[in-house]
């Protein structure tokens, strides 16, 4: 599989912010079967780490290692990606999943961002359930979910484009879309490409406020005593 995404430009909706906060780290947890969602993968951890101050990295779930584990453990954010296999996440996702009863038990992620993509053939394919299965994960977890943050492009209005941002319409998470007989040298879409690198923007945005929400809580803490 590839990790090669073309490179984009953010439009308005993915314009640079400044982050005045301590370094921070978002790891991009996924499992592609055939290519096309490592593709998304690496779109997302670029759009994280175009975010000064953040460093971003993947890891695949198929690999349940020490380092694996030690990575997630101490990232500030996760963000969970998973091809749609018949309306679900992959097989080698799921097992990722009831792996982590382990770190669920001691509550090892809880107050962690998190957030989900996936990728399936159908321009639908119910790729729903599978950001739904990922958001109850990290409810479970205690982790704190973040949302796309954009309007529906491409078929919401008649003059749309099909490399809008967000042009499959989704909210809880990126989604995208590749043939079935197209590989992941040409999909998924740029405009499913920009999106997942919104996303990834995005989580890391999110993370620095909430990092520095508490940076100044325990200041304000500190002086107080």
């Amino acid at each position: 599989m590839t990790s090669a995404v073309p490179p984009t430009v953010p439009t308005q909706a993915t314009q640079a912010t400044s982050v005045d906060v301590r370094s921070i780290s978002v790891v991009v947890a996924y499992h592609s079967g055939f290519g096309h969602t490592a593709r998304q993968a690496a779109a997302v951890r670029d759009g994280a780490a175009s975010v000064p101050g953040v460093a971003a990295e993947l890891r695949d779930v198929g690999v349940l290692d020490d380092d694996l584990w030690t990575a997630l453990e101490s990232a500030d954010a996760i963000v969970f990606g998973s091809p749609t296999y018949m309306g679900s996440p992959s097989a080698v996702f799921q097992a990722f999943a009831e792996a982590s009863g382990g770190v669920w038990a001691r509550q090892g992620w809880k107050n962690k961002v998190a957030a989900g993509f996936t990728n399936s053939a159908g321009i639908s394919g119910d790729k729903l359930n599978t950001l739904t299965s990922m958001a109850v994960l990290a409810a479970q977890h205690g982790m704190h979910w973040v949302n796309l943050a954009l309007p529906p492009g491409w078929l919401y209005r008649s003059n749309g484009d099909i490399d809008d941002l967000n042009r499959l319409g989704g909210f809880l998470g990126a989604m995208a879309q590749s043939p079935s007989d197209a590989g992941p040298d040409t999909s998924p879409s740029t405009g499913d490409l920009r999106t997942a690198h919104h996303l990834g923007r995005r989580v890391a945005e999110v993370t620095a406020q909430l990092t520095g929400n508490h940076r100044s809580a325990d200041l304000a803490g500190t002086a107080a005593r």
